[in-house]
């Protein structure tokens, strides 16, 4: 997805309980619910979906487009959050918060502290990485297909989605709006919410095997 799931996104397919595969969604999850800056609040990402919500949108969708979509693999994801780039971040070795919604208040390396929002804002605010896609790092963390293991013995080297792990959590990604400048790191992942946590920091992006974006 070139943006994570907005919460228009998410209600225009949370809403046709006709498409229901396993699981009712509530069309209007998040805490964020005010515009910003002048831009409605549609644009901001959805937060406090659980990962089988996310699983259930992305089975919707699938069912309405006859696309196969579903949530990346973690491998996947750093692939394309770095998009060709070796840095701690996509756009280079430090962060602000001029590129980045996180938690301004701390800094990462020699960066000056910014700006601390207290809140997620609408997809696109800030430049794309390489291959087009946005807030990657920052505003929300992104679920993961995988199940948690707690490092990369045995990983699949083909970019596909790790089972075999822990079924109760999967991987998160890309930091938050609330979280350290550390957390928005390309390479840094965690596992602060089980699969059926519902968090204001917590949304996802999706992958269409087709090779189409959303």
């Amino acid at each position: 997805g070139k943006y994570p799931v907005t919460q228009g996104q998410w209600r225009a397919i949370a809403s046709q309980t006709n498409l229901k595969v396993k699981l009712d969604l509530n069309p209007e999850p998040s805490r964020f619910t005010e515009s910003y800056q002048d831009i409605d609040r549609w644009q901001r990402p959805v937060e406090q979906v659980m990962w089988i919500e996310a699983v259930e949108f992305c089975e919707r969708l699938s069912k309405l487009t006859g696309k196969d979509y579903r949530l990346p693999s973690e491998s996947e994801w750093e692939y394309a959050c770095r998009a060709g780039t070796t840095t701690p971040f996509y756009f280079g070795k430090t962060i602000t918060t001029e590129l980045v919604n996180y938690n301004g208040n701390y800094t990462y390396r020699n960066a000056p502290k910014g700006e601390y929002r207290k809140q997620t804002i609408p997809v696109g605010q800030f430049p794309a990485n390489a291959f087009g896609l946005y807030d990657m790092h920052g505003n929300v963390r992104e679920w993961c297909a995988d199940e948690w293991h707690d490092n990369y013995a045995g990983a699949p080297t083909d970019g596909s989605i790790w089972l075999n792990g822990d079924k109760d959590i999967s991987p998160l990604r890309g930091g938050s709006w609330v979280g350290y400048p550390n957390y928005c790191r390309s390479a840094f992942r965690t596992f602060y919410d089980r699969r059926d946590v519902l968090s204001i920091v917590t949304g996802f992006r999706v992958v269409c095997d087709g090779g189409r974006t959303l």
